[in-house]
């Protein structure tokens, strides 16, 4: 049995599911493109293949074995896309959530189903089709269960909005002791830097005191000011529309002193250096064109 246990997002990592980009497809038509950079992509020919997100995804397991990390990959479906992990499910103390996804990617839970099998019964908790969440905007710090979310009237009709309010509300009831704060993202359905995909898109812990954002992420400026408040600014590595776009604060720790980054980020990568953090750079800028990058890749079992 697994026993699952994740407080936090820097811990020594024991155990995670990283997505596989085997048979991920052909190149999707434009009315099949889920978020903007995609799309953007999609019509310009730059579309990542398969060949080169199979070399990307196989430098990031290497990393994550050098430290001893268990590794769990999907099972391959046939032309099905399953790189980023995050989104299908996440685990918040001893329970697995299994998120409400985009109805296409409803087959990417089944492919991770001998995982499931491994944990209690008791702990995988589902929900009903209304609650909207997705792992990207959920983030544990301290006693904090930080959540993205879109508050706009026009929920429904952007894509990109991930998580509701129900479903902030679900995570708040179903942890009582928990501080969940909510904070209401930038979206956008056509303009890839100015669309805040999940909360780890802009805005990522690394370490213990430290964390990356990205300000003009949250529509409301009060959010971005309770970060600052929370971390303090000294402690805040702030990414510009340009580098949020490229996906600087999508990196991924492996513990509280290692994070593993995409090579070409080499402003954050000298600045995380500086602060004692080891960098374990690896090229991922392929996968990026996705929108989605190295934590939207791994779904967290165990950290200790």
């Amino acid at each position: 049995m697994l026993k699952l246990n994740v407080k936090d997002e820097t811990s020594s990592l024991k155990a995670v599911v990283l997505g596989t980009a085997i048979s991920n497809g052909p190149t999707p038509k434009i009315e099949e493109a889920y978020d903007p950079k995609s799309l953007k992509h999609i019509i310009a020919g730059t579309y990542p293949i398969e060949s080169d997100m199979i070399i990307e995804m196989e430098a990031f397991c290497d990393v994550l074995k050098k430290y001893n990390v268990e590794v769990y990959r999907p099972e391959v479906i046939k032309d099905y896309n399953q790189i980023f992990s995050r989104d299908i499910a996440f685990v918040i103390e001893d329970k697995i959530i299994i998120s409400n996804i985009l109805p296409d990617r409803k087959k990417e839970i089944e492919a991770i189903q001998y995982v499931l099998d491994k944990v209690d019964s008791n702990n995988i908790i589902k929900t009903s089709n209304d609650i909207h969440f997705e792992g990207g905007d959920v983030m544990l710090w301290k006693n904090y269960i930080f959540i993205g979310t879109y508050k706009g009237d026009d929920y429904k009709n952007i894509i990109t909005a991930r998580t509701n309010i129900k479903g902030v509300n679900f995570i708040k009831n179903l942890f009582p002791n928990k501080i969940v704060k909510e904070f209401d993202l930038v979206k956008s359905n056509t303009i890839a830097n100015e669309n805040a995909l999940h909360l780890d898109c802009c805005f990522q812990p690394v370490g213990k005191y430290k964390a990356i954002i990205h300000k003009e992420g949250f529509r409301d400026e009060n959010d971005y000011k309770f970060l600052v408040n929370l971390f303090g600014e000294g402690n805040l590595f702030h990414i510009t529309k340009d580098e949020m776009y490229a996906m600087f604060s999508n990196v991924f720790s492996i513990s509280n002193e290692v994070v593993v980054s995409e090579k070409n980020f080499t402003r954050l990568n000298n600045w995380l250096r500086d602060q004692g953090f080891i960098v374990e750079e690896i090229p991922y800028a392929e996968i990026s064109k996705q929108e989605g990058l190295l934590r939207c890749s791994t779904m967290p079992l165990i950290r200790d």
